[in-house]
C-alpha cells in the first residue's frame, strides 16, 4: 500500500505540473487557452475613417470565419480596436495602452506613415510584432524591422507604376503634389524615381498641410504650369477636397491618386468629380471570382454583409496572412516563434496574390496595378 509520504510526495509533483502547464499555457502576453488578442490604433474617425472602416470590415469578415470553424489550434482572435482619429500622438498613446494595460500580443493593421513611424521605439522597448501596418513607406521595408511585417506593396512602387503608365500613353508633362509629411515624402521619392528612369523632367512639385490645407489656393498653384497629368499622394479627405478644387476651377489633367484612397467611401465622396480618375491597388480586384481569393472573400463578404471594395479586400489579406503565421507558429504560441512562422512564408500563394518573407525580407507582396473610376462610380481594371 502506498504510504502517506508517497502520497504527499506525489500529490506535490501533481500540483507542481498542474501550475507549471498552466504557466506554459499562459506564459505569453496575449494568448490563453481560448483566445489570442490582438491590438489595433487606427483612425476610426477623422479624415481616413471611411477607407479604415471598410479595410476592417475585411479583416473581421476573416477573423469571424476562422472563429466559426474554432479559431488557430483552438484559440478564438480577439481585437481590441482604438481610435486615435489619424493624430500620430493619439496612435502612440494608443499603442502604449494596447501593449502594457490591454497585453494585446501584437499589433495589427493601423494607417499612416508618420503614426507607424512614431510607435517603432515602443514596439521595440517591449517586443510586440506589428502585421499589416496599412502604409507602404519605403522606410518600413529598408533596413528590415525584425517586428514589423508588411503586406501591401511600397508607395514608390505605385508612384512608379503611375509615371510608366502616363509615359506609356504620351503624357510626358506630369507633375505630383503630396502631403507634407513622411508619406507624402516618400510618395515624392518614388515620383522622382520614375521620373528619372523615363528621362522626364517634374512639371511642378507641390505641398500641402495634412491637417487644414487651403484646397483653393492649392488647385490654383498645381493648375497653374499646366500638366498633362497629376499625381496625389495624400489621405483620402484631402484628396477629395482637392480634386473637387481642381476640376472646379477648370483643371482638366488626368490625376492619379494611390491605393490608401481606394474605398468605396472615397468615390462616394468624389461624385462626379471622380470619372477618369486613376487608383492604384495592392490586391487583385473585390469581385474577381476566377481566383481562390476572390471566392474566399465573396463568401465572407455575403457572410458578414460587408461592402464589397478594393479596402475591404486589404483588410481580408492582412488577415488571412496574419491567420497564417499564427497557424504556422503551431500550439505553443509565442511572439519569436510567429516572427519565425512568419519569416517561413517563401513565395505562398494566398489564391491569387503571392505573399513572401524571409530573415531579410519583411516586404510580403508586390502587387500594384491600375485602375480608373469610371462614369457609373466603379472601378475600372
Amino acid at each position: 500500500m502506498m504510504t502517506a509520504v508517497l502520497r504527499n510526495w506525489m500529490a506535490s509533483l501533481l500540483f507542481i505540473g498542474t501550475v507549471g502547464t498552466v504557466a506554459t499555457a499562459a506564459a505569453e502576453t496575449g494568448v490563453t487557452d481560448n483566445s489570442i488578442l490582438i491590438g489595433q490604433t487606427v483612425g476610426l474617425t477623422g479624415t481616413v475613417a471611411g477607407p479604415v472602416k471598410e479595410l476592417n470590415e475585411g479583416a473581421t469578415a476573416y477573423f469571424n470565419l476562422v472563429n466559426k470553424q474554432g479559431g488557430v489550434h483552438g484559440r478564438k482572435i480577439e481585437m481590441h480596436m482604438l481610435d486615435d482619429k489619424f493624430d500620430p500622438k493619439l496612435t502612440l498613446a494608443n499603442a502604449e495602452t494596447l501593449i502594457k494595460k490591454d497585453h494585446v500580443f501584437l499589433l495589427f493593421g493601423g494607417r499612416g506613415t508618420p503614426h507607424t513611424q512614431g510607435i517603432l521605439p515602443l514596439l521595440e522597448a517591449n517586443n510586440v510584432p506589428l502585421v499589416a501596418p496599412s502604409t507602404g513607406a519605403s522606410a518600413f521595408h529598408d533596413p528590415v524591422n525584425h517586428l514589423l511585417f508588411n503586406i501591401r506593396a511600397k508607395y514608390q512602387d505605385e508612384v512608379i507604376r503611375a509615371v510608366e503608365h502616363f509615359a506609356t500613353i504620351g503624357v510626358k508633362s506630369i507633375s505630383i503634389l503630396h502631403v507634407d509629411d513622411a508619406f507624402g515624402e516618400d510618395g515624392l521619392t518614388g515620383f522622382k524615381k520614375g521620373m528619372a528612369a523615363r528621362k522626364l523632367t517634374p512639371v511642378a512639385i507641390t505641398k500641402f498641410a495634412r491637417v487644414n490645407p487651403d484646397y483653393n489656393a492649392t488647385a490654383a498653384e498645381v493648375i497653374k504650369p499646366n500638366p498633362g497629368a497629376l499625381i496625389i499622394v495624400s489621405s483620402a479627405k484631402n484628396t477629395v477636397e482637392v480634386i473637387k478644387a481642381i476640376r472646379a476651377q477648370g483643371g482638366h489633367m488626368l490625376i492619379m491618386t494611390m491605393s490608401n484612397n481606394s474605398s468605396e467611401a472615397f468615390v462616394k465622396d468624389l461624385g462626379a468629380a471622380g470619372y477618369g480618375v486613376i487608383v492604384s491597388q495592392i490586391t487583385p480586384a473585390p469581385n474577381l471570382l476566377t481566383t481562390p481569393l476572390g471566392q474566399e472573400f465573396l463568401t465572407a463578404s455575403k457572410a458578414s454583409k460587408i461592402t464589397v471594395s478594393y479596402a475591404a479586400m486589404e483588410g481580408f489579406v492582412n488577415a488571412k496572412v496574419l491567420v497564417e503565421g499564427l497557424r504556422r507558429a503551431g500550439r505553443n504560441l509565442t511572439r519569436e516563434g510567429f516572427i519565425h512562422a512568419m519569416e517561413s512564408m517563401q513565395r505562398v500563394d494566398f489564391g491569387g496574390l503571392m505573399v513572401s518573407y524571409g530573415p531579410h525580407d519583411h516586404t510580403g507582396s508586390e502587387f500594384v496595378e491600375l485602375t480608373m473610376i469610371g462614369k457609373n462610380g466603379k472601378f475600372v481594371r
